[in-house]
């Protein structure tokens, strides 16, 4: 997944850097608050009554960007399969949420911000190169 983003002008949110749509911020921030509402993890089972909850609809409170003193209901519904392909496995592949294959289980992870880091290094690494 690519991420653009201007350095000047950063949203305070991390999902809004990540996601191109407000609508798939909105759904994967109601996935990290459902996990943390579990306890820290999702099994398969409960991922999809997640998903299925998401499918059928339902009304969400969300604060207005402009003005945090306001917000708004909307109503989101996410289909299964564009939940899938465009908001958890975004969120996998990047390292923002970790898949457990053996206990079955979604937890939040910090691989995102290593694999920052990581990049970091080798934007410097290739300084130090163009300075020889």
């Amino acid at each position: 997944m690519v991420i653009l983003f201007d350095q000047f002008h950063l949203p305070n949110d991390v999902f809004d850097i990540v996601f191109a749509t407000d609508q798939q911020a909105i759904a994967a921030r109601m996935l990290l608050h459902e996990i943390k509402r579990s306890g820290g993890s999702l099994g398969k089972t409960e991922m999809s009554m997640f998903v299925k909850t998401l499918h059928a609809g339902t009304t969400i409170e969300v604060r207005d960007k402009k003005d945090a003193s306001k917000s708004k209901h909307i109503a989101i519904s996410y289909n299964r399969r564009q939940f899938y392909d465009r908001v958890l496995t975004p969120l996998k592949s990047m390292g923002l949420i970790d898949y457990d294959l053996y206990k079955k289980k979604y937890t939040p992870s910090d691989r995102f911000n290593a694999s920052l880091i990581a990049i970091g290094a080798l934007w410097l690494e290739e300084l130090k190169r163009m300075e020889r």
